[in-house]
């Protein structure tokens, strides 16, 4: 960086995206840093970044300082005991009342306004729609995330309202949240500084928003970008208010050119966030239509544009970094327009950092009464009292080692959050606050859960499992289990090949650090019954069917898919292609389906295909449906799976057994 460009900064109370970078972090934060970064480097290269300005940190000291501000922190924050909810509660309140009773510097608002005008003007409109983001100086880093320990404000479209949000995101740098998390992580109080980034809005509140990873979050596994949307503006899927679609895209192949989306999710997305004409309240949330709510947010085309810039980004910043940094990003889709962008960029905080040759292996002994389940965050396995809180005024309540029950958390929750043995939540998603969170502190959680507040109370004794793949379970009562440490590096090479049995998808990522080459065994059977649930039967004869009950459960579990045929060769071959990705480029060997009768007519729909036998084990089975004729279309649709896989995604690791 030019020296004298940058003292030229270190006075300046606003700095434009374009001449910022990410040494700018001091200046700026790692949120408007990122922002100038993209912006420079990357937007020639393709990727739409909204323009935008940052008010800098300095412009902060200076107003913190000349309104003795900093003193005033410095005093109510000296004896603070952040696991005294009620405490950090009433001076996080106090500090906040202080800030917003002080008036902006007459220069720094003259530099706003002058700026948002030219910003307008760029945008050929007199109030350009604009988001206010903080961007604190300690954030973004590569060991903390800081994700919404402060406030944003969207649809801010006059010269009074974002002077007043300005403001407000100053004030927010002390909210409860943002002050227990700073106290947790070792940062001193007085010594953070904030800076605000005012950024032309993306008009999503007419199409679609969400967050992009380009790690899978759970178990670290680096090959693919894992990006999660939901209709509306973004905070939805950020707080966790929805459970969004979810689409995953494995790299390696992505880049020689495949359109290698290796699963799709839909989610409920049953609200979704606009804008509103109100000055004091901007935007709104509403009910997604159903049909909208039954429809993917993003076509297959529009998901692989963003998975390409996902591997730009994280390229770009590795090349930086000096070493693989894996990418959080935030991504819109302006309906306006119909274009992509990318909104925010910072690094991966807890897999980035993971020790991959240290395993811990849980299990549960024996059964118990299944309760809930929804989506797994943690890998791990532990009991404790229930504890329902739907209100932050009812978190001075809580108990450190409860299990925190809730519809979702925002930051206000986190200093419960922290001192919980797990967490369950009605809503959200893989990127929602709550999971998030559970991560960076190490706690499991249990996401999404739909009519959990129904099934659980507080003092309910539970045991949550995330140790199993993707779905995490709720069992009633305390239940035992083993764990097992072990430390990969220590394992010796044998002259024998060794490969892995795997049945489970959702576990693949997880088991591919496992020394191993390959799988020598990946069955179909699980994937049929626990993603696909339905007889394939059923599936290919449904619009000849006139049981109305049948059609309704087919319909259920098809959501998004009009084609019933097709949600069975995509889901198929979706459960394939993540074992085959997880030890790409290493043989998998798939045994196609093996079935016996009573096991095939337990699936929906399956009775009126299957035959009774008296002893299944010896009959109708294997290669000895394969050829059957009243098998022969069920077959076909195993035989697409596969060559979507191999031939569709690339993935021609992938090798097939006859049974």
């Amino acid at each position: 960086m030019d020296t004298a460009n940058s003292m030229d900064k270190n006075k300046q109370d606003i700095i434009w995206f374009k001449d910022l970078s990410s040494d700018d972090v001091p200046l700026v934060g790692g949120k408007n840093a990122s922002l100038g970064e993209m912006y420079n480097m990357l937007v020639p290269k393709g990727i739409n970044v909204p323009n935008g300005f940052a008010i800098t940190a300095q412009a902060y000291r200076q107003f913190m300082t000349t309104t003795g501000l900093i003193n005033t922190v410095r005093a109510e924050l000296k004896d603070l005991d952040t696991n005294n909810i009620k405490q950090l509660q009433a001076k996080g309140k106090k500090v906040r009342g202080e800030i917003l009773k002080k008036k902006l510097p007459v220069d720094l608002v003259t530099s706003i306004l002058q700026a948002y005008r030219e910003l307008s003007k760029l945008y050929k409109t007199k109030n350009v729609d604009v988001a206010v983001r903080s961007s604190a100086t300690s954030e973004d880093s590569e060991g903390a995330s800081f994700a919404g320990e402060m406030e944003t404000y969207l649809n801010i479209h006059s010269e009074k309202a974002l002077l007043e949000a300005v403001k407000k995101d100053i004030a927010s740098l002390f909210t409860d949240r943002a002050i227990s998390y700073r106290a947790d992580k070792g940062f001193d109080q007085t010594e953070a500084a904030l800076s605000i980034g005012v950024q032309k809005m993306v008009r999503s509140d007419q199409a679609c928003s969400g967050v992009m990873f380009t790690i899978d979050t759970e178990s670290g596994f680096k090959d693919v970008v894992v990006i999660s949307g939901s209709w509306g503006l973004g905070e939805m899927v950020v707080k966790g208010a929805v459970t969004p679609d979810e689409f995953m895209v494995f790299k390696p192949k992505l880049a020689e050119g495949f359109p290698a989306i290796i699963k799709k999710t839909i989610g409920e997305k049953k609200n979704m966030m606009i804008y509103q004409s109100s000055a004091s309240k901007p935007t709104k949330v509403l009910l997604t239509l159903a049909k909208m709510r039954d429809q993917f947010v993003l076509t297959d085309e529009e998901v692989l544009t963003l998975a390409r810039w996902g591997v730009m980004v994280e390229e770009h910043y590795s090349e930086r970094a000096g070493h693989h940094l894996p990418m959080d990003l935030e991504w819109a889709k302006d309906g306006v327009t119909n274009q992509l962008f990318i909104v925010q960029a910072r690094p991966e905080t807890v897999q980035a950092k993971k020790d991959i040759y240290e395993m811990t292996e849980y299990k549960l002994k024996g059964e118990g009464k299944l309760i809930v389940e929804g989506i797994s965050i943690g890998n791990k396995i532990v009991t404790g009292r229930a504890h329902v809180v739907l209100d932050t005024k009812k978190l001075s309540q809580f108990k450190t080692g409860e299990i925190l029950v809730t519809e979702i958390t925002d930051p206000d929750w986190e200093p419960v959050m922290k001192e919980s043995a797990g967490i369950i939540t009605a809503k959200g998603g893989r990127t929602s606050h709550a999971a998030i969170v559970s991560r960076e502190l190490g706690i499991p959680a249990v996401i999404g859960v739909e009519g959990v507040l129904s099934k659980i109370k507080t003092g309910d004794i539970l045991t949550i499992d995330c140790s199993s793949g993707a779905v995490g379970k709720v069992y009633k009562g305390k239940m035992e289990w083993t764990e097992k440490k072990y430390n990969l590096s220590n394992i010796p090479k044998t002259t024998t090949k060794v490969c892995l049995n795997v049945g489970n998808p959702d576990s693949a990522f997880i088991d591919s650090f496992l020394p191993n080459q390959g799988v020598g065994l990946a069955r179909e059977e699980f994937i049929i019954a626990s993603h696909i649930k339905i007889h394939p039967g059923a599936l290919l004869n449904y619009k000849k069917s006139k049981d109305a009950k049948l059609k309704k459960q087919i319909d259920v579990l098809t959501i998004g898919y009009p084609d019933k045929v097709e949600f069975y060769v995509q889901k198929l071959a979706e459960g394939i292609a993540q074992i085959a990705a997880a030890f790409y480029p290493n043989q998998v060997i798939v045994r196609f389906s093996d079935f016996k009768t009573n096991e095939y007519a337990t699936l929906i729909g399956g009775g009126p295909y299957e035959p009774h036998e008296e002893n299944p084990m010896i009959g109708w089975r294997g290669a000895s449906r394969y050829y059957d004729p009243k098998f022969k279309e069920s077959f076909r649709l195993e035989c697409e799976a596969v060559k979507r896989v191999r031939e569709g995604w690339g993935l021609n690791n992938l090798q097939v057994m006859i049974p």
